[in-house]
């Protein structure tokens, strides 16, 4: 048995009439339904000449339709390729191109404009979700009982582009294995039982979203409070009724701006965790400090889902991302691949079920990324402390190199998150004739602070070796993100080294 769609269904609640998606207006989705118009979808899928291997390109807002067809492409072994929808043309065109769906789904706007994307191999099929003009994905939809088709666990259950932040993005081939496993992982470490509502606000196109939160509540059994994107007062208004919920720090930074937030409001809530992007020393603690909880920090990436978390029952280290997940070995090594000590810093590498199998089309990009004996490199740099615990210092493309000396932006950004007056900041390496490369501070200061860059160097002085003491400060209004709240140093990198 290696679908992964089998494998949710031995988490499904016994009794199917179990809400499995309770919306805010007070309609709800239950497990039955989930199995009746994921067979539907599949079946439709299968009577469009769609056979196993093929990739379904879905672009759309998050929405539960959205689930059924992953689902039914589980069902039916195609490959589910989600796509964020802040994609244009241009990236569109990229995507189709190289993925060669049978069928892409999208908006209205996005099918009356097809026509407009460059595309050497369009999709056979082109359907809308809900079209009126257009055509329905809805009205493929054949009877609600389907024969799922078994497949190995190594077939590629979802097709997830990384993106492209240092060259074109890579299809990540991630089997029915390797979400499978990670899914059962996560429900044993974070302890996910029927009883449990998750907190979802988060998008279903991301491996946050779509395989970690979706596939802890299909692997227990539990129950999600939906929203279709984070809104802070309905996040509030949800958390009574939730036990747990999944978020990036920008979720949390959010919650703590309102005086709403208390004890009283997250007494039920048992479990925050938070991912996608480093949470601050600083948001860990003031959570804590208004709420009573500590927010759990856990440590994945596209390839691989979830490697490390923090512990449920136990100490959750803040500036850590917690301790390697059951049945993966994670080791830190230097450029030669020789095994480092705690405390070290080095090449953070990765080998488990959980690690995906490939990149779609790129044999010789995949043999690089792995090591001899199989390790993922994942291109983070981090050390484990002396209880074992993960730290991640930064992106080995993120690592500064100025005058032969390493600097590892979060070290630097620590030190300055720490000034009273700074709301958060982020150092990047910018061309220098002289160092190859120069420390710089893009620092947000919080509202009314008045810091100089004379004053931001000088307090940090004091702190860190002078190679790592930024040669400027630069102060904007915010950082620049991705959907998921990771700060784009490439952008900051290309902006500020073209301006000098």
């Amino acid at each position: 048995m290696g679908n992964l769609y089998l494998k949710y269904r031995q988490g499904f609640p016994k009794n199917l009439d179990k809400v499995f998606i309770q919306k805010p207006d007070g309609t709800s989705i239950t497990y039955q339904e989930l199995e009746n118009q994921s067979a539907a979808y599949a079946n439709g899928f299968e009577a469009l000449g769609l056979e196993p291997g093929d990739r379904v390109t879905i672009q759309v807002e998050k929405c539960p339709e959205a689930i059924y067809i992953y689902l039914a492409c589980l069902r039916a072994n195609l490959i589910f390729h989600p796509l964020n929808t802040a994609y244009k043309e241009t990236e569109l065109s990229f995507f189709i191109d190289d993925a060669r769906p049978s069928l892409f789904i999208c908006t209205s706007d996005t099918y009356q404009n097809f026509s407009n994307l460059k595309i050497s191999n369009a999709p056979k099929h082109v359907y809308t979700l809900h079209g009126q003009k257009e055509k329905p994905i809805q009205d493929i939809r054949i009877k609600d009982d389907h024969e799922i088709t078994d497949c190995s666990k190594d077939h590629t259950a979802a097709l997830l582009y990384s993106s492209g932040t240092t060259g074109t993005p890579k299809g990540i081939m991630l089997s029915h294995g390797n979400i499978g496993s990670n899914a059962l992982s996560l429900v044993q470490c974070w302890g996910f039982n029927e009883k449990d509502r998750l907190l979802h606000a988060l998008p279903i196109y991301h491996v946050h979203g779509l395989f970690v939160a979706l596939g802890c509540v299909l692997m227990s059994g539990s129950e999600i409070n939906w929203l279709e994107s984070f809104d802070t007062d309905s996040v509030l208004d949800l958390l009574t009724s939730s036990t747990v919920m999944m978020g990036v720090p920008t979720y949390y930074t959010r919650l703590l701006s309102s005086d709403k937030l208390d004890k009283e409001l997250v007494k039920n809530i048992r479990l925050f965790i938070s991912g996608s992007a480093p949470l601050l020393e600083e948001t860990f603690t003031q959570f804590k400090e208004k709420t009573g909880k500590h927010i759990l920090e856990r440590y994945g990436m596209t390839e691989t889902n979830i490697i490390s978390s923090n512990p449920v029952d136990g100490i959750r280290k803040p500036s850590t991302v917690g301790l390697p997940l059951k049945d993966q070995f994670v080791r830190i090594v230097n450029d030669s691949n020789d095994l480092l000590e705690a405390g070290e810093v080095g090449n953070i590498q990765v080998k488990g079920e959980n690690v995906f199998t490939g990149y779609w089309n790129l044999p010789d990009k995949t043999k690089e990324d792995f090591s001899s004996d199989n390790f993922f490199n994942t291109g983070d740099k981090g050390y484990f402390d002396e209880e074992g615990y993960l730290v991640i210092v930064g992106r080995s493309k993120d690592m500064i190199i100025t005058g032969g000396l390493n600097v590892y932006p979060k070290e630097v950004e620590s030190y300055i998150d720490k000034i009273n007056g700074v709301n958060e900041s982020a150092v990047v390496g910018l061309k220098d004739d002289d160092f190859g490369e120069r420390v710089v501070a893009i620092v947000v200061l919080e509202e009314k602070a008045k810091l100089t860059e004379k004053q931001v160097i000088n307090l940090i002085k004091k702190s860190i070796s002078g190679f790592k003491v930024p040669k400027e400060v630069i102060f904007v209004d915010k950082l620049p993100r991705n959907s998921m709240g990771k700060v784009q140093k490439n952008i900051l990198r290309g902006s500020y080294d073209k301006k000098r």
